[in-house]
């Protein structure tokens, strides 16, 4: 989730303002995620996820302010649907958030992980790339269940597998989320060499996964057209595979009708010197035909196309 609120935003007279943050409340604390996560797991999944669908309704009539960021940026994204359709899609935007974490804070060091895949679209365009010894760059983004399909894709693999994180306000927080035995190894992007262990990790023939939809804030962010209008995305991942000849591959974590996932990869394709902004614009142009197919999947509560400074 994204915003930025007051607190995160206001400078102090003679100091440097800090950084904005994205979306912050007061529930984002270890204990309460421990506590969800023991009540989540101790009823069987429909029924678990019927509760968060409506504990999802209770908390959207508490977020205002959200819900109208939500329905500015489905109404770019589906321009002349009616006012009502918008106030059901908005609806459907926060019940299939509340799913995708329950399953997150339950399934998370599970290694039962994949019951909840009903079908990998496209696994052997992944098995092709990897096939020549090089890394793979994996670009998903906050659609779907994008915590689980690192370790989905990764739980069959021979591969390591390296899933970049921004780091957790709290500690405690990414330790819960991120600790302990899992199927791929979490890099917080802070860290200040980073981006050499990931290319290192590339040039070994391992794979790295990234997110591409959400701006960083800095030089390397690069406005492309998204719906009709200019909005910033990171050059960053590009950037890292070409430097490592690495390809680029698209894949989402999508929830089916019935609630188990789909994992759909796209096409491996290769970033060219000088040629990272054009991936880019594959990469947008791919991320916007899977934003129109799923606009109630798609969770960034805050204005894609006026983020913060």
């Amino acid at each position: 989730m994204a915003a930025v609120t007051p607190a995160t935003t206001t400078a102090v007279a003679g100091a440097v303002a800090p950084a904005p943050r994205w979306y912050a409340h007061g529930f984002n604390r270890a204990v309460v995620y421990r506590v969800a996560s023991l009540a989540a797991s101790a009823m069987p999944r429909p029924m678990r996820l019927r509760v968060a669908m409506r504990l999802a309704d209770v908390a959207s009539r508490r977020l205002p302010a959200e819900r109208a960021v939500v329905r500015r940026n489905l109404t770019r994204i589906l321009p002349g649907t009616p006012p009502r359709a918008l106030d059901e899609l908005v609806g459907a935007v926060f019940r299939n958030f509340a799913v995708c974490f329950a399953d997150l804070i339950t399934a998370n060091r599970r290694a039962g992980v994949g019951a909840l895949v009903a079908a990998i679209d496209g696994m052997a365009e992944l098995q092709k790339a990897t096939r020549d010894g090089r890394g793979l760059v994996v670009l998903t983004a906050h659609l779907g269940n994008w915590e689980l399909a690192g370790r989905m894709l990764a739980r069959d693999g021979a591969r390591p597998t390296h899933v970049v994180v921004a780091a957790e306000a709290d500690p405690a927080v990414e330790r819960f989320l991120r600790g302990g035995v899992a199927p791929v190894r979490f890099v917080t992007c802070a860290a200040p060499t980073a981006s050499l262990a990931l290319l290192a990790a590339l040039r070994r023939g391992e794979i790295v996964a990234l997110q591409g939809d959400r701006a960083l804030g800095t030089r390397g962010d690069v406005l492309q057209p998204f719906f009709g209008a200019p909005a910033p995305f990171p050059l960053g991942p590009f950037v890292l595979a070409r430097a490592a000849g690495a390809p680029v591959v698209p894949a989402f974590c999508l929830l089916d009708a019935d609630r188990r996932y789909r994992i759909v990869v796209g096409a491996p394709s290769s970033v060219e010197a000088g040629g990272e902004e054009a991936a880019l614009r594959r990469w947008v142009a791919t991320l916007q035909a899977m934003v129109k197919r799923h606009p109630a999947q798609w969770f960034n509560f805050y204005d894609v196309w006026s983020p913060p400074a």
